[in-house]
């Protein structure tokens, strides 16, 4: 035999042996407390059968009363008499509903020309309306009445009574024996056949019963007849009175003989009681030893470990951790059911069907145990480790529910009112099919519906199609249609949706305009850098090849050669400028911050230039504070924006004009303003100006390079400031703003 086979057989010998024990043990659990006992006799089967016995002596026998002594005994009090006669209301009340149950009969028979009939009924009519009047007039009258009334009740009851004679006859012929005296008046009562000179133990003792009931007995006391009556057949608080009397005590001997009847029930089930205490007990014996060999096997041999989960384990690890669980949980309850149901099967009568049953139960159930086995090994297997178990919770079912509730639930309101509307749906559709099978709740029902249903039906309408309305306008969104906005309706979460869609629509035209204008002004840069960088590279190129001739005049070489020096400067500043603006448009710029004097910044920008100002014909008017205006900036870069600036002023103001320059401070903040009159007329598009290489066509033949603002801009910005331009016709004003903090 292989390895895996001997593997596979120890495992299938581990659950039989589990199996059989743990239905053993539930066995002995469940069934314990009536089988470890004496005998027969202290079971609850057999007090069951002695107490009825005993219920039908108290009442055929020991309690036997005459009905017509019961009738003698019937009184009637003042109460009853006030009930009877009011029990249908008044004397009026009562007239008039006899009046009103014959007028029809009456009508009825005089139209079909039946007077006889007709005569009957104003007759019958008449005593009845008589007997009402003499209700109210006689209490004796009444008192008759009621009378007859409790002995028709008396009749009734012993009519009852009369239907358990029979069997309480099989009970006294077949199954019991007694005798017993009644303790105050001596009178014997047996079914024993007995003579004067015969003592009772000659009949009733240990040897000719299996059973003896003596009385009084430890745990009874007298046999009592007190409720005798009322032990088989109940009765209401007329007939109490009526029955009960002196309660008589007896004393005396109960018993089941030996020798009863082959076909007793009582005698059969002692004797198949027997049987069963000895299979019940060999049965949980030996459970509780296959279970202990099982523990003692997975001890030695940990049997748990033959159970193959590599191949199948992928497999496995797909189904949803929850459903594994609950696949786990119903197998292992099922194998718990199978043991308890099937720890009866000893209760069978014959030996064959008791082992036949047993062997079945036995396998279904450890088919279920090895299920359960199996699946415990590959959940073990699969939770190993506090990742897999996380990864394994986020696919389950009920984290998926719990998501799914919690993302309906994301917009409260929305959830809330997709809940009530689905109530609403789900209850009234419960009760259309209550209405359907009770016709008059359709009274109810309908109104209901008109005020609730339909209401809520026409809001799941309306949301249906302005949701649809919202998709439309979504797939018309994608194919590039703009237009028109979605209405935006109330304040729900549609509308909310819908309001989104708008901005988004509008910001995507937004986009639309700046991507064109990108595509404009990238077009313009490269028309402008090929023109600027052209312009002294021609200049170049020209000046070169003059100066190649050999009968070219000294003063005419050292012009070209200093106008080729200044063109090369000027290629050069266009190249710096340009390298510059792309470095500070990538960010790819460190700024080495300090404390630095604004004011004293300014100055030196200022100074830079005062050759520049002093041959210009512009009027520089500059208001700076008496204090020092600190600020944590690039002195370096800071210096260039101020560079850039006045160097603008300077090419393109009008002049003979002023330029104003000043510096505030003020909320943490410092504002530098330049304010001059433009030589040239400006675009009304002020955002145009920040552009690199900008300039207006007017000013193309300067030798500005159309990247200052751009640059100061971007200098600026990396210093988490302002820079802004405001143009007032030809009034030009650059604003800069910079934190001091």
């Amino acid at each position: 035999m292989g390895t895996k086979s001997k593997n596979k057989m120890i495992f299938v010998i581990w659950i039989l042996l589990f199996t059989f024990g743990l239905s053993g043990i539930i066995s002995g659990l469940c069934n314990g407390k009536d089988y470890i006992k004496k005998d027969y006799f202290q079971t609850k089967q057999f007090e069951d059968q002695l107490n009825q016995f005993i219920a039908y002596l108290k009442m055929f026998e020991l309690s036997n009363i005459n009905k017509e002594e019961i009738k003698k005994k019937i009184t009637v009090t003042a109460e009853e008499i006030e009930e009877h006669r009011y029990r249908y209301g008044d004397l009026s009340t009562q007239v008039s509903n006899i009046k009103s149950q014959y007028e029809h009969k009456i009508q009825d028979a005089l139209l079909a020309g039946n007077k006889e009939v007709a005569d009957a009924y104003v007759a019958e009519r008449d005593r009845k309306i008589e007997d009402i009047t003499n209700n109210f007039k006689s209490d004796e009258h009444v008192r008759a009445k009621v009378v007859k009334e409790k002995e028709q009740k008396v009749d009734n009851y012993f009519r009852e009574i009369e239907k358990y004679r029979l069997e309480s006859e099989r009970y006294n012929k077949d199954l019991f024996t007694y005798y017993l005296k009644n303790t105050a008046t001596g009178e014997i009562y047996t079914n024993v056949n007995i003579t004067s000179g015969d003592s009772i133990d000659t009949f009733i003792n240990s040897k000719t019963m299996i059973f003896i009931q003596s009385y009084p007995s430890p745990k009874y006391g007298y046999l009592s007849t007190e409720g005798a009556y009322n032990s088989i057949v109940e009765y209401d608080d007329v007939i109490t009175p009526l029955i009960e009397k002196e309660t008589g005590k007896f004393e005396g001997q109960i018993a089941l003989p030996k020798a009863a009847s082959s076909a007793s029930p009582i005698l059969a089930d002692y004797y198949d009681f027997g049987q069963k205490q000895k299979i019940f007990l060999i049965y949980t014996i030996s459970g509780i030893i296959a279970f202990l060999l099982s523990f003692y096997l997975n001890k030695k041999i940990p049997v748990i470990q033959f159970i193959p989960t590599g191949k199948w384990q992928p497999y496995y690890n797909r189904i949803p951790i929850d459903i594994a669980v609950m696949g786990l949980a119903f197998t292992g309850l099922l194998t718990l059911f199978l043991s308890i149901i099937d720890n009866g099967l000893y209760l069978h009568q014959d030996v064959y069907s008791y082992v036949r049953n047993t062997l079945f139960s036995l396998i279904a159930t450890a088919f279920f145990v090895a299920l359960t086995c199996i699946q415990g090994k590959f959940l073990l297997e699969r939770v190993k480790g506090p990742a897999n178990l996380k990864v394994d919770w986020q696919k389950s079912l009920l984290y998926r529910v719990y998501q799914g509730i919690k993302e309906a639930f994301l917009i409260r309101s929305m959830g809330i009112q997709i809940f009530v509307l689905l109530s609403v749906v789900f209850a009234f559709g419960f009760g259309a099919a209550i209405a359907l099978i009770e016709p008059e709740f359709i009274l109810f029902y309908v109104p209901l519906f008109i005020v609730v249903c339909a209401p809520a039906s026409i809001v799941i309408i309306k949301r249906t199609g302005y949701f649809n309305r919202i998709v439309t306008s979504t797939d018309e969104f994608v194919r590039g249609n703009l237009e028109p906005d979605i209405p935006v309706i109330g304040k729900s979460a549609l509308a909310v949706l819908a309001a989104n869609i708008n901005t988004l629509k509008h910001g995507i035209k937004a986009s639309q305009k700046e991507q064109a204008k990108s595509e404009r002004l990238k077009t313009e840069l490269i028309t402008n850098v090929s023109h600027d960088l052209r312009t002294p590279l021609t200049s170049i190129i020209t000046y070169t090849e003059l100066l190649k001739k050999s009968d070219l005049a000294n003063e005419e070489r050292d012009a070209y050669v200093e106008i080729i020096d200044r063109k090369s400067k000027r290629l050069k500043v266009l190249i710096d400028d340009l390298f510059e603006a792309s470095k500070m448009a990538s960010g790819n710029v460190e700024l080495v911050k300090e404390k630095v004097d604004l004011v004293q910044l300014l100055q030196q920008a200022l100074a830079e230039y005062n050759e520049t100002i002093g041959e210009s014909t512009l009027q520089f008017r500059v208001t700076n504070p008496d204090t020092p205006v600190y600020a944590v900036v690039d002195g370096q870069k800071l210096w260039r924006v101020f560079d850039n600036l006045i160097g603008n002023i300077l090419k393109y103001s009008l002049e003979n004009t002023r330029v104003y320059i000043s510096v505030k401070k003020g909320n943490d903040k410092a504002v530098i303003t330049f304010k001059n009159v433009t030589k040239y007329e400006l675009s009304e598009d002020i955002d145009e100006l920040f552009e690199r290489f900008k300039r207006g066509d007017t000013s193309r033949h300067t030798e500005g390079s159309g990247l200052g603002l751009a640059i100061a801009k971007s200098i600026i910005d990396l210093h988490e400031g302002n820079l802004d331009i405001e143009v007032d016709g030809d009034l030009f004003k650059v604003t800069v703003s910079l934190s001091t903090r």
